[in-house]
């Protein structure tokens, strides 16, 4: 039967990849090495084939030009409901597709203005001031060299600045000590997300489903309610969950809790890499240093753990090589697979009179990381290159393949309808994360080992290191 379905296709569908397994079809192979067997089928199909995988029919358009063509068919193509069982599987809360909630998926997707503007400036400078709390502390402890995992220093840093901007501070006397709880209470969950997000039945994850229900527990309304001074953005949904009767308490504190998932689950590995990178690469690390004690001094700002340093949303902009070297570590490390639904049977035209048939339900998906390493857009895609988003003393945004200008060239936060909504925020962390560690220390790897990308998230976001690796840090002088 699966043989005889290989030759079942109807006109102006591509070729498929079926596999002999029957269910699995090509799943195990793609979720071995998803980049490799995308390019190996690429050399034997051309650039538009679909693949059988466990259960599903995904066509991958591999031609970077023809990305724009599914980008604009939102219509026919969608993303949102994909999206929202995924999520209410892996978090724990009902469906927003649901008629039940009428008009709750369109209302909480206007909350996300509070990330843009001058709601983010808000937020940015809230974040900046939290980041700024933290490496007080740490300057307070590094009286000379500390030793410290660096995974596990970008994580402690960046979740608990993350935490009390969005949530607010836990006023307890132990505030450090609860938010600490949440942290590992989260890393938990976050190892059993891959496996969340492939379908697998949380019950057999092992404690991931208690360690879930006990997170989700700390944002029921009466914990939130103890904690002073979170974002507007928070709040907003707060007042919005308010208004649906239908929703129960527990369903409110699941989708507190799934948008901390978001908003730190790709931006902590995210900040590894940058890290990992620089210093790994002396002259990037001097650039960078050189351009943050530049603006320092240009702007009369000091540095040390006793002065408040403040940036504008334009002065973090014009770091061109702080944010070349981010978006490079970025270009390295990504790995998510932008997908959309097809609501119908239909064609979708493509470039150069290229037609797709396409079956309702049939899943489109574009791989971005295919782009990011591609030798003919980006020149030995495998090496670090700080400076590889910089012409000229300023941003360059135009890069070529075959002679053409592309419109898309970097994509670590998805595309159209499906771009994350918090990636100026999520940007801005990283910079000023960035920014204070190499104002404030001297930063060095302590131990000479590679690191490289685990695999296990691929198509899902921001890939993990396989292992940590130990650095020092200790006040500039």
């Amino acid at each position: 039967y699966f043989f005889l379905f290989v030759f079942n296709r109807k006109t102006g569908e591509p070729p498929l990849i079926n596999g002999w397994i029957p269910y699995l079809g090509k799943a195990l192979i793609f979720r071995k090495d998803a980049f490799k067997f995308l390019l190996d089928q690429q050399k034997k199909l051309g650039d538009i084939f679909t693949v059988h995988i466990a259960g599903r029919y995904i066509t991958f358009i591999m031609d970077p030009f023809q990305y724009v063509y599914v980008i604009r068919n939102s219509k026919q193509l969608e993303f949102h409901e994909f999206a929202d069982k995924m999520a209410s599987k892996t978090f724990d809360y009902p469906a927003l597709s649901k008629g039940k909630f009428p008009d709750l998926k369109e209302n909480l997707h206007r909350i996300y203005q509070y990330l843009q503007g001058k709601p983010l400036d808000i937020i940015s400078d809230h974040m900046m001031k939290n980041l700024q709390d933290i490496f007080e502390w740490k300057c307070s402890q590094a009286t000379d060299w500390e030793t410290e995992k660096m995974y596990k220093f970008c994580c402690s840093v960046m979740f608990e600045a993350s935490f009390v901007t969005l949530y607010g501070r836990v006023p307890a006397a132990d505030g450090h000590k609860v938010i600490s709880e949440i942290r590992d209470k989260f890393i938990k969950f976050d190892a059993s997300f891959p496996y969340l997000a492939a379908n697998i039945p949380i019950e057999l994850l092992g404690a991931t489903k208690k360690v879930r229900k006990e997170l989700i527990h700390h944002f029921l309304l009466q914990n939130m309610t103890k904690w002073l001074g979170g974002s507007k953005v928070v709040q907003a949904r707060q007042d919005i969950f308010e208004k649906y009767e239908l929703l129960g308490d527990y369903d409110k504190a699941a989708h507190h809790f799934a948008f901390l998932w978001a908003s730190v689950g790709n931006t902590i590995p995210a900040t590894f890499w940058a890290m990992y990178y620089l210093l790994r690469h002396p002259e990037a690390l001097a650039a960078v240093r050189d351009e943050i004690d530049h603006l320092l001094q240009s702007t009369g700002q000091e540095r040390g753990p006793t002065y408040n340093i403040h940036l504008t949303r334009e002065q973090l902009d014009n770091l061109v090589y702080l944010e070349s070297a981010l978006n490079e570590s970025l270009r390295m490390c990504s790995s998510s697979m932008n997908i959309r639904i097809s609501q119908e049977d239909f064609v979708l035209k493509l470039e150069g009179n290229q037609e797709v048939g396409l079956r309702k339900g049939d899943w489109i998906a574009l791989y971005p990381q295919i782009l990011h390493m591609d030798p003919e857009v980006y020149e030995d895609p495998k090496e670090y290159k700080f400076d590889r988003y910089i012409e000229n003393g300023k941003k360059k945004t135009t890069f070529y393949k075959a002679g053409r200008k592309l419109k898309y060239f970097l994509m670590p936060f998805g595309s159209g309808i499906s771009m994350c909504p918090g990636r100026f925020l999520a940007m801005n962390e990283m910079k000023m994360f960035l920014f204070l560690l190499l104002a404030h220390f001297d930063v060095e790897l302590a131990e000479n080992k590679a690191v490289r990308l685990d695999n296990s998230r691929m198509g899902l976001g921001i890939l993990l290191p396989d292992v940590d690796i130990a650095f020092r840090y200790k006040l500039r002088s």
